[in-house]
């Protein structure tokens, strides 16, 4: 799995799980709406800085974040 597809899932996943749309979440963030849908689609691979704006519009730590994106990586690992 590619980092952007796993950081996708992880984003999606995150969003739901806080009750958000995609237009909330990028309302919180300060992002176009557009952005959210090509991150969680795995099109593009956000920045440091847009890490960072996920990750408190999401109410977690980036560290955390990336921690699931590597999580979610490992399990996508061929046995």
């Amino acid at each position: 799995m590619e980092i952007s597809a796993a950081f996708g899932k992880v984003l999606r996943r995150k969003r739901k799980e806080a009750g958000l749309s995609q237009e909330k979440l990028a309302e919180k963030a300060d992002i176009q709406r557009n952005y959210v849908s090509l991150l969680e689609r795995g099109e593009y691979q956000p920045t440091i800085s847009v890490i960072f704006t996920l990750a408190a519009a999401l109410e977690c730590s980036p560290s955390a974040l990336i921690a699931e994106v590597e999580a979610t990586m490992k399990a996508h690992l061929p046995q």
